[in-house]
């Protein structure tokens, strides 16, 4: 390499080190300059954005719509999670059925006979031990889900040899109380929430 030019480039280095300037210096030699855009497609571009973002924004907001109306139950759902029933016309020692939430209901009116046959069950035989009083809030009334815990088949009231509820899909007896007596059933009849609402009146669910 020439001398020459080593050594003005050392004097230049050392001249900016000896009087150093902050002013900077562009070179815009290899530059292109390029002219400012339509104004008409800038506002085009701005629509599409702005356009883009409301869609998303709609979108977003009709989903977190039916995120909400899905998890809230409807009035239609919330009659069915409950009925009510008027125990008025039920006679003594019978039973009627009623439909709670796709299943039957089993509601049986208790004879003095009957309760007193419930309370007489040494529980040392049961295979579901529950004396009678846990499974009814009124002696008179006993309110049990009518599906057998075997297999879900439906049990015939007043039926089997405890005088409950006989399953004949595969023989399961149920006593006055709808607990499991005799046959494959593992289980007592399911008990479901309920409430009196007044004398005659009976709130299931």
């Amino acid at each position: 390499m020439d001398c020459s030019i080593d050594e003005s480039l050392d004097n230049s280095t050392v001249e900016a080190v000896k009087t150093p300037n902050s002013k900077i210096v562009y070179d815009n030699h290899n530059h292109e300059r390029y002219p400012p855009g339509d104004p008409s497609k800038r506002a085009f571009a701005y629509f599409v954005l702005s356009g883009g973002r409301f869609v998303y924004a709609s979108v977003l907001r009709l989903l977190v719509l039916k995120l909400i109306v899905s998890m809230s139950a409807s009035k239609d759902v919330l009659a069915l999670a409950s009925l009510e029933v008027d125990l008025g016309s039920i006679e003594p020692g019978t039973t009627v059925t009623v439909k709670w939430r796709g299943k039957p209901v089993f509601i049986r009116r208790r004879t003095e006979d009957d309760i007193k046959l419930a309370n007489s069950v040494d529980l040392g035989s049961l295979r579901d031990p529950q004396e009678d009083a846990v499974r009814v809030k009124n002696p008179e009334w006993l309110v049990v889900v009518g599906v057998c815990t075997h297999l879900g088949c439906i049990p015939l009231p007043n039926a089997g040899d405890y005088g409950g509820w006989f399953c004949p899909c595969h023989g399961s007896h149920y006593d006055i109380s709808g607990r499991i007596r005799k046959g494959p059933a593992p289980y007592n009849l399911e008990v479901p929430t309920y409430s009196f609402l007044e004398e005659n009146k009976l709130l299931i669910g």
